[in-house]
């Protein structure tokens, strides 16, 4: 079989009951490395931010990060999860030229936190529970670039780069258990799973978790069985996906090839994938059968972490309200649809719209703003909404002008446009353009007067009782003050002036 060989994936449902297992890497923003003092700035010099301890050199003896640990026991709380009163690390032993010590400190039989469980919400309203196996701690390895080859990948490469800064960064490890009953939703509960599990992360504060950064990466194992039967089939895990759209992507694709070789009367290779963004495809690594050895070991030169049963409840009692509960309650408060609400969700507006209404505006307003102009603006911009050069504050002070009516929506998108073009903040902006509408009465009634006497026929079908075509006249002085009036006020000005009653 080649990696094109597909079946159609209501084919593949139509004889297939898939089955997921998510792993869940999150790389956690400490200061410092998970057992050692070295920083863990993003962007410093290769191996710059380096020590015996991360490199592994003898003689060297590691030392447990205790904000490391309290971050791991907050996403074991929010995960549902037991919390150990006894764990401990083990050496998980492999060659590889990104693992300097050629091993890896993490945990084995001996999680920090297991048993756990998290909802997820579907686009439809539906929520899916997706049971935790384990949440355990573990450092990252460095990273390779491969030199001279067409994809970057190793194969064809003439010589490869190792930059060890980010060895021993701590990680959580999230493993979810067996995935069963979501049937042809399987892709989309993946993608939800990994977004709920990113927005807990974030509430949490202990990881920015930007996927496109590596700060978290999903590995996505997937298996097919025969509908109707309950023994699960050979998984394919394809690793380091590392984003949303990608996870559904993955998932979905390996649905299709896995059903393709068994329909086909071939078999399943237990082995690592890899997958490509540009054509949502995968294709084979290397064979991961299930008799692989890693000679796990207790660390010798690291004691067991007991966390009190005292500090874990105290950790329990100041979690942050979790996101799909706060959703649940900002939908309820703003009074907007579920899919809206997703909509919202899925622009990472959320929390920029609870800022701008904390600075004072409307939620009407703010989120009229961020779900328009503004989402425009990034989206024209290819960046995230909150990456744009405006702040939720110098929102709410657009929506407080047009409330006063010192500013029309027209009005608002030039202010808007101008603050994003960094001509300074909002009232500066309407001060440097001119911005403000024209509420001078006088000036209102010259520019009324001006469009009815050059509109003689349409005045006259006002006059007769046509109020509709007041629209004609609100427009003609509209352009006259070039957009800067008060459209519901001119109305009124040109009925009253007609002496027709609105």
């Amino acid at each position: 079989m080649t990696v094109t060989d597909l079946v159609p994936y209501e084919d593949a449902l139509a004889s297939y009951d898939p089955v997921m297992g998510l792993e869940v890497h999150v790389e956690l923003g400490t200061k410092t490395k998970m057992f050692c003092g070295c920083a863990t700035t993003l962007g410093a010099d290769a191996n710059a931010q380096t020590c015996p301890t991360c490199l592994g050199l003898p003689g060297s003896l590691p030392v447990v990060n205790a904000i490391g640990v309290e971050s791991a026991i907050k996403i074991g709380l929010a995960l549902n999860c037991s919390i150990a009163e006894w764990c401990r690390f083990a050496r998980k032993n492999y060659f590889y030229p990104d693992m300097p010590k050629n091993f890896q400190t993490s945990q084995y039989d001996e999680p920090i936190a297991y048993d756990g469980y998290l909802d997820v919400q579907l686009e439809d309203g539906e929520v899916f529970r997706v049971q935790i196996e384990r949440a355990h701690m573990e450092e990252d390895t460095g990273k390779s670039t491969h030199v001279g080859g067409a994809t970057g990948r190793i194969h064809g490469a003439s010589h490869s780069l190792l930059d060890y800064n980010r060895a021993g960064i701590p990680l959580i490890e999230i493993v979810t258990k067996p995935i069963e009953g979501a049937g042809e939703r399987a892709p989309e509960v993946a993608k939800a799973y990994v977004a709920e599990l990113r927005e807990l992360i974030r509430a949490l504060g202990v990881s920015e978790a930007r996927m496109e950064m590596g700060q978290m990466r999903c590995d996505v194992n997937l298996s097919l069985r025969p509908n109707g039967t309950e023994t699960f089939g050979t998984r394919s895990e394809t690793k380091n996906v590392n984003s949303l759209r990608s996870v559904e992507r993955a998932a979905r694709f390996e649905i299709q090839r896995h059903a393709a070789v068994l329909s086909s009367g071939g078999t399943i290779v237990q082995e690592t994938r890899h997958f490509h963004e540009e054509d949502g495809s995968t294709t084979a690594g290397r064979i991961k059968d299930n008799a692989e050895d890693y000679r796990y070991f207790p660390e010798p030169d690291l004691v067991p972490v007991a966390p009190a049963r005292a500090w874990v409840e105290e950790l329990r009692a100041v979690l942050p309200e979790l996101p799909r509960i706060r959703r649940n309650r900002l939908r309820e408060e703003w009074g907007v649809s579920a899919h809206d609400m997703q909509s919202i969700l899925n622009a990472g507006a959320v929390d920029l719209i609870v800022a701008t209404i904390e600075a004072g505006a409307g939620s009407a307003a703010a989120r009229k703003w961020w779900m328009g102009e503004l989402a425009r603006s990034a989206n024209e911009d290819g960046v995230e909404l909150a990456a744009l050069p405006i702040t939720p504050a110098q929102v709410a002070r657009v929506a407080a002008l047009v409330d006063e009516g010192s500013l029309n929506d027209k009005l608002a998108r030039q202010t808007i446009e101008g603050v994003l073009a960094g001509e300074g903040d909002p009232d500066t902006v309407v001060e440097k353009r001119g911005l403000k509408v024209v509420s001078d009465e006088g000036a209102l009634g010259a520019a009324v007067d001006e469009a009815i006497a050059g509109n003689a026929a349409i005045a006259d079908k006002i006059r007769g009782g046509k109020v509709a075509a007041a629209g004609a006249l609100v427009g003609a002085v509209m352009k006259a003050t070039r957009g800067q009036a008060d459209a519901a006020r001119v109305r009124e000005l040109i009925l009253e002036k007609l002496g027709v009653e609105g």
